[in-house]
């Protein structure tokens, strides 16, 4: 059952959902059935010139993947590229009781510029905490500018039939619990790859990188 603006604002009251922001300034930003969250200003963008594949059985490869972007300037945007994926971040850090789940969603008026907020990962699980990693994509065919503290997404709230018995902040293969920055993906550690990789190695077995020319510039433009 996804909670109206009367369910939110009650399970705020009753701290099942904790909203917090380094302005306080989020109070006004529960919908009829959601509730918007604003875009912080961190961002990782992928070093496409370090890596010619993403290799999940692969931790050494997953190093260094990103450049972290800081928009500390008021009113500076971010520039998405047409085609280009990054990772953002929210600037509200929420925590959900253990008998909530809540859902990602991109808000419509971004949608029609061909913003693309999130690409699979749409689910927060019950007793997470932290802020959203947004996966955001441009499929417009013009460059997009992003500005910190813009309402770029929303979520529903829904209620599970009974609390959890191990919620996500008890799950020892929890990897994004409490995250703040943008947190690039940690598929590495699922123990079925953790497993694969460990038998490459004991077999001596070795994965062929491909290494890009280092001349490739990875600067760009905020």
């Amino acid at each position: 059952m996804i909670l109206s603006d009367r369910d939110i604002n009650k399970r705020i009251a009753q701290t099942d959902i904790v909203i917090t922001s380094p302005d306080n300034d989020h109070h006004g930003n529960v919908n009829a059935s959601s509730m918007d969250l604003r875009l912080g200003k961190y961002f990782k963008v992928y070093r496409h010139s370090h890596h010619a594949i993403l290799d999940p059985a692969d931790p050494e490869g997953f190093a260094n993947l990103t450049d972290l972007i800081t928009i500390d300037q008021p009113g500076q945007p971010f520039i998405v590229q047409p085609g280009e994926f990054i990772l953002g971040v929210t600037l509200e850090k929420i925590k959900i009781a253990d008998d909530l789940v809540a859902r990602v969603e991109g808000r419509s008026s971004l949608g029609r510029l061909g913003i693309i907020i999130h690409s699979t990962a749409g689910f927060v699980d019950a007793g997470f905490e932290g802020t959203i990693t947004l996966e955001i994509t441009n499929i417009n065919r013009m460059p997009v500018a992003l500005y910190p503290g813009m309402r770029v997404c929303q979520l529903a709230f829904e209620t599970m039939s009974s609390p959890a018995d191990v919620p996500y902040h008890m799950k020892k293969t929890s990897k994004y619990q409490g995250q703040e920055l943008p947190q690039e993906s940690m598929i590495n550690n699922d123990p079925e790859l953790v497993r694969h990789h460990r038998h490459l190695k004991t077999n001596h077995v070795q994965t062929k990188q491909i290494d890009l020319p280092q001349s490739i510039s990875t600067t760009r433009q905020c």
